[in-house]
């Protein structure tokens, strides 16, 4: 069976050796030192100032949005824009934090979040927000996105969980706006089993992270900025500090098992990413000259760090003939991301009666097939037969 993902981790036996040597050493498995070390690192990556670790790319999502909510740049029922070919959990955390989902069409041509569809509905609408999803490595036309945020006073957040590495315009998906999330779970270009990131530039929306990461208190704060803002008191005794919940919080913590999985994974992530593109460009070449396969345009890309290869097919009828064909040939293939996520049971009270024919045609119409960076030459060419 060729896998969407072969192992847990890259250099799997690696990473394990170096794991257990920690947890004999370590007195401490909690969130502590690791942990920082770790978003240090990733934020030098990323190429930001600050970077949150959370339990999950899903909890990172969640804390995003609650976090800009106490830091005073979002109100209950403010609409926030998102895309309709997503994860679940970008968009439920617009409706778990009280506020208004306004979904925006895809682009079929690059599966993600459409310019003109975006223009349209903020002059219909006043959306605060545009929470944009870059899918499987891909990317809209950003520059234009954020620019369009820009005109009209948008706070713009990118979803990365699914494009580490990529690249538009010489500056790194995640990079556009406000702060962006990325999700570290098993099959993830970068893997610590579980495990989430925020990044941003701004000071006071990390700092804000930090204690909706953690109950809401301060003993992480770094920066006592945020924490006076919130004070209704001039005076909490030192007794008593760190145990005060300045705002609404969750308990969204990493451990550091977690952290020292990350920092062994973040050695190889060129390498991974480096694969993951070159098998992206293997595959496209083979459904070139496929009349039952759609073309991408990704030519404003300068590096497509792929999470896996998407298949969009004429129809749902060729679609299933070529999923049996698949499945037959011992090839892992699932339906692309959430397809169109405004269909999905959750979103039901949301719908509003409004039709999303790209994201609907992405769902019944295509699925995506494994590329990994453990995939070998003899996969690859099975793969490759099978998308001629």
């Amino acid at each position: 069976m060729i896998k969407l993902m072969k192992s847990t981790f890259y250099e799997e036996q690696k990473t394990k050796d170096v794991l257990c040597e920690f947890i004999q050493k370590t007195n401490r498995l909690s969130m502590g030192k690791k942990c920082l070390e770790f978003e240090k690192k990733f934020a030098k990556y990323q190429g930001r100032k600050h970077a949150i670790f959370f339990n999950s790319g899903s909890s990172a999502n969640l804390a995003l949005l609650a976090s800009i909510r106490d830091i005073g740049n979002l109100y209950m029922n403010d609409e926030v824009a998102f895309s309709a070919v997503t994860w679940a959990t970008n968009v439920m955390p617009i409706i778990q934090n009280n506020f208004t989902p306004v979904p925006i069409d895809v682009n079929i041509d690059n599966l993600n979040m459409c310019e003109d569809q975006l223009a349209t509905k903020i002059k219909q609408t006043n959306i605060k927000v545009v929470f944009l999803t870059n899918l499987l490595g891909f990317s809209s036309n950003i520059k234009r996105i954020a620019k369009l945020c820009k005109k009209h006073n948008i706070i713009l957040l990118e979803d990365n969980c699914e494009s580490l590495g990529s690249i538009v315009d010489k500056k790194k998906l995640g990079n556009f706006g406000l702060a962006s999330t990325f999700s570290f779970f098993v099959g993830h270009h970068l893997s610590t089993i579980e495990g989430g990131m925020v990044c941003t530039d701004n000071a006071i929306l990390a700092e804000a992270l930090r204690m909706t990461r953690a109950h809401g208190w301060s003993r992480d704060v770094q920066d006592e900025t945020l924490k006076n803002n919130l004070k209704v008191s001039n005076y909490i005794s030192d007794f008593h500090e760190n145990y005060t919940f300045y705002a609404l919080g969750y308990n969204l913590r990493p451990t550091e098992l977690n952290a020292v999985i990350g920092l062994e994974q973040l050695k190889y992530i060129e390498q991974m990413n480096n694969k993951r593109e070159e098998n992206f460009q293997i595959f496209s070449k083979c459904i070139k000259r496929n009349k039952d396969i759609s073309r991408f345009n990704l030519t404003h890309m300068d590096f497509v760090s792929n999470f896996a290869f998407p298949v969009l097919f004429n129809n749902e009828e060729t679609m299933r003939m070529y999923a049996c064909k698949f499945r037959d040939a011992g090839v892992e293939v699932r339906p692309i991301v959430g397809g169109n996520i405004v269909a999905q049971p959750f979103f039901n009270q949301h719908r509003c009666g409004h039709v999303y024919p790209n994201a609907d045609k992405i769902a019944n119409c295509g699925f995506y097939l494994p590329n990994n960076p453990e995939l070998t030459v003899n996969e690859i060419k099975v793969i490759c037969e099978l998308l001629k």
